[in-house]
């Protein structure tokens, strides 16, 4: 399990070590292992028990930083069949559809698991995350990254095909990582609670245009397409400026919220494809 509490490397803790170029490597710490770097090895036996945020070196006396990963950390080195998802899009998935402790969500394409895990340890050990995937080699592959991360006991991996639906009903969210979310929409209808959010990422303009008439036909509202760029700077106090290289666009990700029917004979601004603007919000109540 990913714990944050610990403030010493302990047995079974997932454990990174970064070299003083910013090469970074994630294992797990286990009695009398090793651990090869392009500077050395260092031996399991001499991190357990340090205290994180430690200096620590190799056999050839290269030094390293020990750290917890963040989830964000593990994800990027997350093994992969497919391409993953960024830190960038999920965080910002997680927030836009409220997936938190206690949710139930679905998800449609497993992949190799990097947006099934952050959804694991969003909902909590309270909550459940049901993802389907048709193929049995990428399931596998996410189980076992899941398993290796203490969270594959809060997902229920599901081989098969959506066409015929979901199992679940009234759930509080669904997302769709599909190259054709569009024609899963009544089946995803069908699952959500009154209210419920759904969500898809897309790489496309034309993929998106599909998915935005498929929403309104099945009665979807307060539609939103957006995506998400990430620029870092170089943290250099007297040179202070972009690094050469940034994440730029990854996908267009969409959301909507499941109305009721009756909601369809509303005026335009209910069922509106106009992205909302975040400077102006109502103010809640203090």
């Amino acid at each position: 399990m990913i714990t944050m509490i610990n403030t010493n490397a302990n047995v079974g803790d997932i454990a990174q070590i970064i070299s003083s170029q910013n090469k970074r490597f994630i294992f797990r710490l286990v009695i009398d292992g090793k651990f090869e770097t392009h500077r050395g090895y260092l031996n399991h036996n001499d991190l357990i028990g340090k205290p994180w945020g430690s200096r620590v070196y190799s056999h050839m006396g290269s030094q390293f930083v020990l750290l917890q990963p963040s989830l964000a950390d593990i994800l990027v080195e997350t093994r992969r069949n497919t391409q993953i998802m960024y830190p960038k899009d999920i965080g910002f998935i997680l927030l836009t559809m409220d997936i938190g402790p206690g949710k139930h969500v679905l998800e449609a394409g497993t992949g190799s698991g990097a947006l099934t895990t952050s959804l694991a340890f969003a909902v909590g050990s309270y909550g459940k995350v049901t993802s389907y995937e048709a193929r049995p080699e990428f399931q596998h592959l996410a189980h076992k990254n899941l398993e290796r991360l203490g969270l594959a006991d809060r997902v229920d991996f599901k081989l098969r095909d959506i066409t015929d639906g979901f199992d679940e009903r009234n759930v509080d969210s669904i997302f769709l990582d599909l190259p054709n979310p569009q024609d899963f929409i009544p089946q995803a209808k069908e699952a959500l609670k009154p209210g419920g959010y759904i969500g898809s990422i897309l790489p496309t303009t034309n993929q998106v245009s599909t998915l935005l008439i498929a929403l309104r036909r099945s009665n979807f509202a307060f539609i939103e397409v957006c995506e998400i760029l990430l620029r870092y700077y170089k943290a250099v106090a007297d040179r202070l400026r972009p690094t050469d290289r940034m994440v730029a666009h990854t996908g267009y990700l969409i959301f909507a919220r499941s109305v009721v029917e009756d909601l369809a004979n509303l005026d335009g601004t209910t069922l509106s494809t106009e992205s909302t603007d975040q400077s102006n919000q109502t103010e809640l109540p203090a």
